[in-house]
């Protein structure tokens, strides 16, 4: 089930858009979805809508002595709410081949728009074994640590902020605790902090007035949420992290990219 219920209108002119880029560009989108806020389950009501999708060209395209010249994003300019933009299959593969977070969290994305052909299975079946653990704690880590540095210790900090650090501090306790790549839905990993109890409600309260807030919705600091940041990136300075050694994720990603290509004209 979807985590947030996106509007009819807004759906349907996200499919609109999604559809003119395939015209556009003569690609077919494979799979598209809603990252961000209202992904993670905490959204403003002002908040964007934030579309990511991966796509595909007809076979030949990739068949080229300037292929690695060609563009392999499609971009558009934000003139509304929807924030629209695509990755090229390749280009999404190779990415993920080092653990890209963007690309990691939008296969798991609980606001699906469209899925074409067998590539969001394909690659969700990779998952466990591509994704470096190694690598996600030292992206959330460093995710955490920015926040809170640049935003979190003045007298009035943005509400969001205390999620963006704290969202990916609890995806470092998933990956330590159950070694596969953690959801991106907040909700999911707030059983990380059992027995907190005056984290949880301070979360809670804050939650439901970011909920309620505009996007840049202020608040004054939160005294035990800074003691947790805080503690947690003091720990993760010095991670104990047992290195995560794949096997050749090459062969997988390029038959996934080559099953792909089959099903295109």
């Amino acid at each position: 089930m979807e985590r947030e219920l996106i509007p009819d209108d807004v759906r349907a002119e996200i499919m609109r858009r999604l559809a003119a880029a395939e015209a556009e560009h003569n690609v077919r989108v494979l799979l598209a979805v809603e990252s961000g806020s209202r992904a993670w389950g905490f959204a403003s009501p002002n908040s964007d809508y934030d579309v990511r999708f991966i796509y595909a060209h007809p076979r030949d395209w990739y068949v080229a002595v300037d292929l690695e010249e060609k563009r392999d994003v499609i971009e558009y300019k934000i003139v509304d709410e929807i924030d629209i933009n695509g990755w090229d299959i390749r280009k999404a593969l190779r990415l993920f081949r080092k653990s890209n977070p963007a690309f990691v969290e939008w296969l798991q994305s609980p606001i699906l728009y469209r899925s074409h052909g067998g590539f969001a299975e394909g690659a969700s079946g990779l998952l466990p074994s591509v994704y470096s653990l190694e690598s996600g704690i030292y992206h959330y880590r460093n995710m955490a640590k920015t926040t809170y540095r640049d935003h979190l210790q003045a007298d009035a900090v943005r509400m969001k902020k205390y999620f963006y650090a704290l969202r990916p501090l609890l995806c470092v306790r998933w990956l330590e605790r159950y070694s596969t790549p953690a959801p991106i839905e907040f909700d999911k990993l707030l059983h990380l902090l059992e027995g907190e109890e005056e984290l949880l409600g301070a979360i809670a309260v804050l939650l439901e007035k970011k909920k309620a807030a505009p996007e840049a919705g202020l608040s004054q600091p939160v005294p035990c949420l800074n003691r947790f940041i805080e503690s947690e990136l003091a720990r993760l300075e010095c991670p104990d992290i047992d290195h995560f050694q794949r096997g050749d994720v090459n062969a997988g990603l390029n038959q996934l990219f080559h099953s792909v290509l089959s099903e295109q004209p």
